[in-house]
Order: structure tokens, then C-alpha cells, then sequence
């Protein structure tokens, strides 16, 4: 048996690489076992997928020396502007308008897009001795005892360690082994994905628009182009992304607007199926859940991976610090401390964002006067704003020391 990495990490995506790279901080070894190919993982093509990622987001990824090669590629996010159904409408009433200029740490955020991260985390696995990088390996068992751990792979091979990182997606072999149940509901919806060119500059400002059908989001990336993420009933969704491509931009065009000018499709076009996920226990013996694994939500905030990195963040503090006092850092004690501090936080998110999008998925008038009050009385109160905007930024609660700046 293979017993020279203290971390098993299961889950090539991005919060495995970015928990690797942050335990090598710590003097921890980690490999990390991806079930894709590298080839697939370093693909230049840009494939229309982003991320928005919140200002502790990017704090980490400073702060593991990898901002300074993306930050090039990523659009700030300067203003979000969240209305009630009215596309378009830059100054709509009865909305919210949130800038980073009312809090002092700067943008609230950047958007970057997937081929980028992925790439530099490919890069920096690399360069870091205390990272293994097994691409294109799958594990089908794994065993605990009092002083460790071991996965076994479809090849065969054996890896042990002291501690297994579930980082596997919302249908986690890893946490299935352990033991761990889910709580999961389906939503009638389907989220669409691609990136559009538009005419006019978009400003740096992010739009969040709640349609009767679901939110449509519409977030600024580098140059004149913008993702979208936009939620529709699921069998009207799969319909929509079936079409060639000037019908597929004829459906998309009244619910976007005209304010960015025309519009054309920049990158592929993708669906997934939108629902609530969360594992009923987030640690088992010698084993840890992160990201997806632990947790999936709804894409109506644009939290899922800040979440996800906010688990490794808060992973990475927890184990550091009781490698720092002599603990065995894959410990009941210690991976209790890294569930009590994010549970908690993961669930309380998932309920806002199943409630927001529960109340704003429809066309019901009463529904609709109350929620529109409601955002002006908050968009009149600075300190309501600021609140919403250091939560968008990810600056509230306690901080992990990656995040804290």
C-alpha cells in the first residue's frame, strides 16, 4: 500500500485542487484523485462556463499565489442590480442597487471563466512536491481505522493516509462509503448556461432579474460579454437549448432586454437540473466533506463554489491549526470543530436560497407587491445595504485565516 500522502483528496474539479494546495501550506502532503483526464481539465477553449467569484474567494486564491496569474483574465463585478421581472431596466424602481464603493475592501467580486481557474490549478499542482495529481483514477472503496485511512482505486492500487476529503460532487461516492444520507429536493426548473458578445459595455455590473419561471442572471466578463444563467420549467428549458442557434437567441432576447445592444451567443450552450442538496453530516471517521460533496444549491446568489471554497478555507484552518499544537489533525475532535463551523453557515444559506427562489419563482400580484416593497424599503437603508453587500462579498461571520486578507 501507498502510504506517502496525509490527505486523500477524492474529486479533481476545483475545491479538491484548491484544499491540496492550501494543506501544502500546512506541511501536509495530499493526492488528489481526479476521475477525468488532465486533457479535459486544460482545455483552452472557452466553453462559456464562469464563476463569480466573492472577494474571500479571491482573498484565497491570493493568498495561494494564484491570483496574481488570473486576475488579467477576471472582470470586476462594481455594482449588482437585482428587479422584479423587468429586463433591461438599468434604473428600475422598486429594485436593489448594491456598489462596492459603500464598502472600503473594493469590488465585491470577479467573474472568471472556468478554462482559466482550472488551468492555473493544473499549473500549481505541479509545481508543489507535497501534491500527487492521479488524473484519470477512480476509487471504489475506501477503509478507516484508529490511525488511518485508504482508498482503493479501479486499477486496483491502494492509497493510505490519515485523512479522506469527499470533494466528489452532489452524488459523493465518497460520503455514500461513509455512510452519510442526504437531504435533496428537485426544483421544476432547468438552469441554461452560455456566455453572450453584446453591443455595449456592460459596466462592470452584474444583473439579477427574477422572472415568473426562475432568476436570469447576467454577469459581466472581461471585454463586451456576459454569462447567463437563466432558470426555466424544465421541459420549456430542454425545448429552448435543442434550438439553432438565432432561435435560441429570439427566446433569450425579451427576457434579457435591449440595453447591451445586440446580442449573439459567444461559447457553448449548456443545462443542468436545479435542486437542493445537503449531506446530513458533513465529517465521518477519518473522512471530510467539501464543496458539492457536502452541499448543493440553488445558483440564484451565485454561491455554490464560494461556498465550496469557503468549506476548504475553513478545512484547511481547522487541520493547520491542530497540525501547529501537535493534534492528529484527522481526528473525531478536530473534524468536529471544521463541521460545527460550516454546517451551520451552508445550512442557513440553502434556506435563504430556496426561500428567495420559492417566493420569487412566480407571477402571483400579492407576492409580487410585497417582494417589491420590500426590496425598496431595503435599498433605502445604507446599513441594510452594506449588510447585503458584505455578504455578497463574503466578508461576513467568522473568516478562515486564507480569507481574512
Amino acid at each position: 500500500m501507498n502510504t506517502s500522502s496525509d490527505i486523500l483528496i477524492v474529486g479533481g474539479g476545483l475545491n479538491g485542487p484548491m484544499l491540496a494546495l492550501a494543506a501544502a501550506r500546512a506541511g501536509l502532503s495530499s493526492t488528489v484523485i481526479d476521475a477525468r483526464p488532465e486533457g479535459a481539465r486544460r482545455s483552452d477553449n472557452f466553453d462559456g462556463r464562469s464563476y463569480a467569484l466573492a472577494l474571500a474567494s479571491v482573498r484565497m486564491l491570493t493568498a495561494l499565489g494564484l491570483w496574481d496569474g488570473l486576475k488579467a483574465n477576471a472582470q470586476p463585478m462594481n455594482e449588482i442590480k437585482v428587479s422584479d421581472g423587468r429586463a433591461g431596466d438599468a434604473e428600475v424602481f422598486l429594485g436593489l442597487h448594491f456598489n462596492s464603493a459603500e464598502i472600503e475592501e473594493g469590488p465585491m467580486g470577479h467573474m472568471l471563466e472556468d478554462r482559466y481557474l482550472r488551468r492555473a490549478l493544473l499549473e500549481a499542482m505541479a509545481a508543489e512536491p507535497l501534491v500527487t495529481h492521479l488524473a484519470g483514477e477512480s476509487v471504489v472503496n475506501q477503509a478507516v481505522s484508529a490511525s488511518g485511512a485508504s482508498v482503493t482505486l479501479a486499477s486496483g492500487e491502494v492509497l493510505g493516509g490519515k485523512l479522506i476529503v469527499g470533494a466528489d460532487g452532489r452524488q459523493s461516492g465518497t460520503g455514500q462509503r461513509a455512510g452519510i444520507r442526504r437531504t435533496a429536493w428537485d426544483y421544476p426548473q432547468t438552469a441554461l448556461v452560455c456566455a453572450i458578445a453584446h453591443e455595449k459595455p456592460h459596466g462592470g455590473v452584474a444583473h439579477q432579474l427574477f422572472m415568473p419561471a426562475g432568476p436570469l442572471a447576467i454577469l459581466p466578463l472581461t471585454g463586451n460579454r456576459s454569462s447567463i444563467v437563466w432558470s426555466e420549467r424544465k421541459g420549456l428549458a430542454e425545448e429552448i437549448n435543442a434550438l439553432p442557434e438565432d432561435q435560441y437567441l429570439t427566446v433569450l432576447r425579451p427576457r434579457f432586454g435591449d440595453f447591451l445592444g445586440e446580442i449573439s451567443l459567444a461559447g457553448e450552450r449548456f443545462t443542468y437540473p436545479l435542486g437542493l442538496t445537503m449531506a446530513n453530516r458533513f465529517i465521518a471517521d477519518r473522512t471530510a466533506l467539501v464543496g458539492d460533496a457536502a452541499h448543493g444549491m440553488h445558483p440564484i446568489a451565485g454561491q455554490g463554489l464560494n461556498a465550496g471554497l469557503r468549506d476548504v478555507a475553513a478545512l484547511a484552518h481547522v487541520i493547520g491549526h491542530a497540525v501547529r499544537r501537535g493534534e492528529d489533525f484527522a481526528s473525531p475532535l478536530v473534524l468536529a470543530r471544521y463541521e460545527q463551523w460550516r454546517r451551520f453557515d451552508t445550512a442557513t444559506l440553502l434556506t435563504a436560497t430556496d426561500t428567495f427562489n420559492r417566493l420569487f419563482s412566480n407571477d402571483n400580484p400579492i407576492l409580487r407587491a410585497g417582494r417589491d416593497l420590500g426590496m425598496a424599503a431595503l435599498n433605502a437603508i445604507p446599513a441594510a445595504r452594506r449588510t447585503f453587500i458584505r455578504e455578497a462579498a463574503g466578508l461576513n461571520g467568522e473568516l478562515p485565516d486564507l480569507m481574512a486578507g
